[in-house]
C-alpha cells in the first residue's frame, strides 16, 4: 500500500463514509473514492462494505488496519516535523520517566527550563524502566530517566544526583529530635507499605529487613513510590521510598533515612549512539538541578 493509499483507508476506518474521510483528508469524495478503489484493486479484495452510504469494514480490514497503525502514527509525526521546520520552530524533545520522577522532579524542572525555550515542543511520557529502554532503543524517546542503571549496551546511563532511601510516617510518628536519624528497620512502627515484588528497591528494603530478623507488617503492596506516600499521607502506615518522593512529601510527612543507608541514583538514560540536542541537553541539565535541590 501507498503512503496516499493508508492515509485515505485511515481516514474511512475513522469516520465510516467517504464524505466524512474527504473533510477530514481536505480533498473531494472522487479523489477518495478512487484511491480507495485503486487500494483494494492492488490488493485483490474489497476492503468495505458499502451500505445505504457507509461502509463497515471487513475483518480483512480490521486486520490491515492493526498492521498499518503504527506506520499512519509514524507519518502524522514526519508531518509535524515537517511543519515545524518549515516554520523554523525548535526541534521536538521526547522525554520518557518513572512515574515517580515525573511527579515529584519534572514539574520544577520544566518550570525552569520553559523560560530559555518557550516556543519548543516537548513530548512527557512515563513509563516503567524496562519500557524506557526499549522506548529508547526504539528510537521514540530522545531521553529517559529512572531511578535504574539498566546496564544495557545500548544506553548510556548518567547519574545526575543522589539520594538515600528514606523511611515516611504521618506527623507524630516520632519526636521532632528523632527527625533527621537514620531509622532501621527494627524502629517501623504499625503497618509497613509494601511493593511488588519485581520492584528492585523494595526488594532491597526487604533483604535489609530479613538480615535484622525484622518481619514488618505488611498488608497493602503497591507498584509505585507515589502510591506509598500518598497512603503515608492518609494515615496507613509508614514506608520506606526513594529521596524523591521522601522530599516532595515534605511538610506534610515525617522522615527518616533508612538504616542501612541505600544509596539511590537518578540516571539520565540516552541512546548509546544519538548525542543530545542543545535543547535535550539543557532540559537534562535542568533536570539534574532540580533534583538536587529537591534533596536539599
Amino acid at each position: 500500500m501507498r503512503l496516499r493509499h493508508i492515509e485515505v483507508f485511515h481516514a474511512i476506518m475513522q469516520v465510516g463514509t467517504i464524505s466524512g474521510a474527504a473533510q477530514v483528508l481536505h480533498i473531494s469524495q472522487p479523489a477518495v473514492t478512487k484511491v480507495l478503489q485503486h487500494c483494494e484493486l492492488q490488493l485483490g479484495m474489497p476492503l468495505f462494505e458499502r451500505v445505504r452510504g457507509k461502509l463497515y469494514p471487513k475483518p480483512e480490514a480490521h486486520r490491515l488496519f492493526a498492521e498499518t497503525e503504527k506506520l499512519h502514527h509514524e507519518l502524522q509525526g514526519i508531518r509535524r516535523l515537517a511543519a515545524s521546520l518549515k516554520s523554523r520552530t525548535v526541534e521536538t524533545i521526547r522525554l520518557v520517566a518513572t512515574p515517580t520522577i515525573a511527579v515529584s522532579v519534572l514539574p520544577q524542572a520544566m518550570s525552569a527550563w520553559r523560560r530559555a525555550f518557550a516556543d519548543t515542543r516537548c513530548e512527557l511520557a512515563t513509563h516503567h524502566t524496562s519500557e524506557i529502554i526499549n522506548t529508547l532503543r526504539l528510537g521514540e524517546a530522545d531521553l529517559g530517566l529512572s531511578l535504574q542503571d539498566p546496564r544495557h549496551p545500548g544506553i548510556l546511563a548518567e547519574p545526575i544526583a543522589q539520594g538515600v532511601m528514606t523511611v515516611i510516617a504521618p506527623p507524630g510518628s516520632w519526636s521532632a529530635a528523632a527527625e533527621g536519624a537514620p531509622l532501621s528497620a527494627a524502629g517501623l512502627k504499625g503497618e509497613l507499605i509494601g511493593y511488588t515484588d519485581n520492584d528492585p528497591l523494595g526488594a532491597q528494603v526487604e533483604a535489609a529487613c530479613e538480615a535484622q530478623g525484622i518481619a514488618p507488617s505488611v498488608h497493602t503492596v503497591v507498584q509505585t513510590y507515589q502510591i506509598a506516600r500518598s497512603l503515608v499521607e492518609a494515615g496507613g502506615g509508614m514506608a520506606v521510598v526513594d529521596p524523591f518522593t521522601a522530599a516532595s512529601g515534605r511538610g506534610r510527612l515525617q522522615s527518616r533515612p533508612w538504616s542501612p543507608a541505600i544509596p539511590i541514583p537518578l540516571y539520565l538514560l540516552t541512546p548509546a549512539h544519538a548525542p543530545l540536542s542543545h535543547g535535550a541537553r539543557q532540559l537534562a541539565d535542568s533536570i539534574a538541578a532540580a533534583a538536587r535541590s529537591l534533596l536539599e
